[in-house]
């Protein structure tokens, strides 16, 4: 009897015990908190680029009950802009935000996901990427760098950029001295100009003092925060080299999949959410910002003449060809982009492009 009642107490003791550990285990894991660095190669709270990963990090924050903490530091707070690929690479930061041609010289082929001359806008980059196969193959190519990557914004089409001279022919290309990133640079190139690659905390000063002769940027939105119109003449379009950049953000690979199911999803939906936010914030800005620029300022906004497009266009198709054909994995992301773009200009040319048409008849 007294055997039988010790071991009755053991089996109680045991399952108590076992219950109460297992509850506590559920109950800390619930309650873990991870406190992340989001670096940025923009300047700190900079309208639209700047303000998305604070927002990012704030709606991350609020779904998780503060379990997900985001510290974000704007470019030169904790390392220069252009260094971000790197530092979330080796772990020195958790995150980053950036643009994904900043890294072209790492990853061969990224400048593909952040936007290609005359090619998808922000709706068909955005499209591609989700649901035409652009992410798989956006993240085996940052797979080797440890790197997980999100879209996470979008400019929509930008403006062509601001000049010290007048483009009336593609000559009046050469010699000029312009900061433009990407393959848009790489065709500007190649068309004659000399092309600097910079951060947008030095543009103002290079176009000040005559470093620069030329600059795109964003758009309006931004270039009147950034105070261009002051350093500038004549103001350039369409964005040919920038149909629809797409922001991203990066994500160590080893951090991200230490977390939580849970918190995986909400820094998932979070990114989704900014992707579409920024463009909304954008599309509803610009237009004021021209009407500023213009009626204010006393912006000369100008069209990019018929056959400077045409030979750019003609240029682009050059230097994408070429930058597709550097590996296998490069030239299946090129022919993935060229058939979904394919699709949907054909779409487009019904749907968007005639309604536009229409919209416009008098």
């Amino acid at each position: 009897m007294r055997v039988l009642t010790l071991g009755f107490c053991a089996f109680c003791l045991w399952g108590c015990g076992s219950k109460g550990a297992d509850s506590q285990v559920v109950l800390d894991k619930s309650k873990e908190v991870f406190n992340w660095k989001m670096v940025t190669t923009w300047p700190k709270n900079f309208p639209g680029l700047g303000t998305a990963p604070e927002d990012f990090a704030d709606m991350v924050k609020q779904m998780s009950g503060g379990r997900l903490t985001i510290k974000v530091f704007g470019a030169g707070q904790l390392l220069p802009p252009f260094e971000v690929f790197d530092a979330v690479s080796q772990g020195t930061a958790e995150m980053g935000h950036g643009a994904a041609y900043y890294w072209a010289g790492k990853a061969r082929g990224a400048e593909f996901f952040a936007t290609v001359p005359f090619g998808l806008n922000a709706q068909e980059m955005s499209s591609w990427i989700h649901h035409g196969g652009g992410l798989e193959l956006w993240r085996e190519m940052y797979e080797p760098f440890g790197l997980i990557p999100f879209a996470a914004g979008n400019t929509g089409v930008q403006m062509a950029g601001w000049y010290n001279r007048e483009i009336n022919s593609i000559a009046d290309i050469v010699g000029l001295k312009i900061r433009i990133p990407g393959l848009g640079g790489d065709v500007l190139s190649r068309a004659g100009a000399l092309v600097e690659k910079m951060p947008a905390g030095e543009i103002y000063t290079a176009m000040q003092t005559g470093v620069i002769d030329a600059t795109e940027w964003v758009g309006p939105y931004n270039d009147l925060a950034l105070g261009l119109h002051q350093v500038a003449e004549y103001y350039y379009y369409p964005g040919w080299h920038e149909p629809g950049v797409a922001a991203e953000l990066l994500v160590n690979a080893e951090v991200f999949n230490r977390l939580p199911q849970d918190l995986q999803a909400i820094v998932t939906v979070a990114a989704r959410a900014i992707n579409q936010n920024m463009l909304d914030e954008y599309t509803a800005k610009n237009n004021h910002a021209l009407e500023e620029l213009i009626k204010t300022h006393g912006v000369k906004v100008r069209r990019l003449p018929e056959p400077v497009l045409l030979e750019l266009r003609n240029i682009s198709n050059e230097v994408i060809n070429e930058q597709a054909d550097q590996t296998d994995l490069t030239r299946r992301v090129a022919a993935s982009l060229e058939k979904f773009k394919s699709e949907v200009i054909a779409y487009h040319s019904i749907s968007e492009e005639a309604f536009y048409k229409a919209r416009r008849i008098k």
